[in-house]
């Protein structure tokens, strides 16, 4: 039988035979290749990095593994994880166990579909603008990312470090909760629904490029389950950004990918090949704007506890479609998330947003043991 039939996995890594100890222990841990891990070939989803072996562990992976999490293998990802589906072009298109035919999401895609497969029982992923929660809404898993800034990033291939963040991925919000744990020392979060004031989210913000999608109705499919755990859903909204910040996504990526684009183009896909000649156009000007609005919307507050909202409401992308034609519509609801710092958790296709994450793993671990999951 087919070890790996939806080709989640990059490179399979033996476990060892001693026991493991501690909060993890035993658990099989699926590492996003773009996450080093030392002594085990670290492909960043490319060609060029594909015969790359880290002599050192990212701190997130290594305190997973000092927890007594037993890494099995590196999980496919779009390459360098800058996309939002499943596709790569040096190691093929991770597919959705869910729903064969269609999309997983990305960039964290092979973790998402070992998930849900049961290939694995944890997973380490990156979101920079929806890489955790995309994948985990489309294979109906869940991913935590985490507030800009609250774990380490070491390790770990930059695509736009404003805006990076690494995160824990399971089947199970009290996974992740205990991931999260981990992750951070500190004890997960008790279960709260109850008196918190929830914002109904029916459209998400632009990310300040006049790109703004239509609203939807989506999220009141929870609203009954909200309120039965003792949540007041209010109506919410979040405001604008005061300019275009996709000069500083790109300026960053650009200057991520300095030692190799331009000098080695023609070794990248051509989808993130064509990404990252836009990025070269971008002048200082219109990029110090970008840096301005981030810092200005950085320091909103919500008048809500926390926000409701979808991970996505077009209909689920073949797997094979255009990346460039969907990337957008497809990521609306989430990457403005990652803009403005805030932690946002996918369980399934719901998003529960707060600028914390002790504040979404609360409300998510209520949700689980409560309403269910549906």
């Amino acid at each position: 039988m087919d070890r790996d039939p939806y080709n989640a996995v990059i490179t399979w890594v033996d476990p060892p035979s001693r026991p493991a100890t501690g909060p993890l222990a035993g658990r099989t841990l699926l590492v996003k290749d773009l996450i080093d891990t030392a002594g085990v070939r670290t492909t960043y989803g490319s060609r060029i990095h594909a015969g790359n072996v880290p002599t050192r562990t990212a701190t997130a992976a290594g305190r997973l593994l000092d927890a007594g999490a037993v890494l099995v293998g590196k999980a496919n990802l779009t390459e360098y994880a800058w996309g939002v589906l499943g596709s790569n072009p040096w190691y093929g298109t991770v597919h959705n166990p869910v729903h064969p035919g269609r999309t997983t999401g990305g960039s964290s895609s092979g973790n998402a579909a070992a998930l849900a497969a049961g290939m694995c029982d944890l997973g380490l992923g990156s979101d920079t603008g929806c890489s955790i929660r995309l994948p985990s809404a489309c294979c109906g898993t869940v991913g935590l990312k985490t507030r800009w800034g609250t774990l380490p990033m070491d390790g770990i291939f930059p695509l736009c470090p404003t805006l990076d963040t690494v995160g824990p991925m399971a089947r199970s919000v009290g996974d992740v909760a205990l991931m999260w744990s981990v992750l951070r020392g500190e004890p997960a979060p008790e279960p709260r629904l109850a008196g918190l004031t929830v914002g109904l989210l029916t459209r998400p913000p632009s990310v300040g490029d006049g790109r703004r999608v239509e609203a939807s109705d989506a999220a009141e499919q929870w609203v009954a389950g909200l309120e039965r755990l003792g949540a007041r859903v209010v109506a919410a909204s979040i405001p604008e950004p005061s300019a275009n910040t996709w000069p500083l996504f790109f300026h960053e990526a650009a200057e991520s990918h300095r030692a190799t684009f331009p000098s080695r183009a023609d070794e990248y896909g051509d989808n993130i090949r064509h990404k990252l000649e836009l990025a070269q156009r971008y002048d200082a000007e219109v990029v110090a704007a970008a840096y301005r609005a981030l810092e200005e919307w950085r320091r909103h507050r919500p008048e809500v506890d926390l926000l409701v909202s979808p991970c996505y409401v077009i209909d689920l992308p073949p797997e094979d479609c255009d990346e460039l034609e969907v990337r957008i519509p497809f990521s609306a609801w989430l990457r403005w998330v990652n803009l403005i710092g805030w932690a946002g958790l996918a369980i399934g296709n719901l998003q529960l947003i707060a600028p914390h994450d002790e504040i979404v793993l609360a409300a998510g671990l209520a949700w689980e043991r409560g309403a269910g999951r549906g």
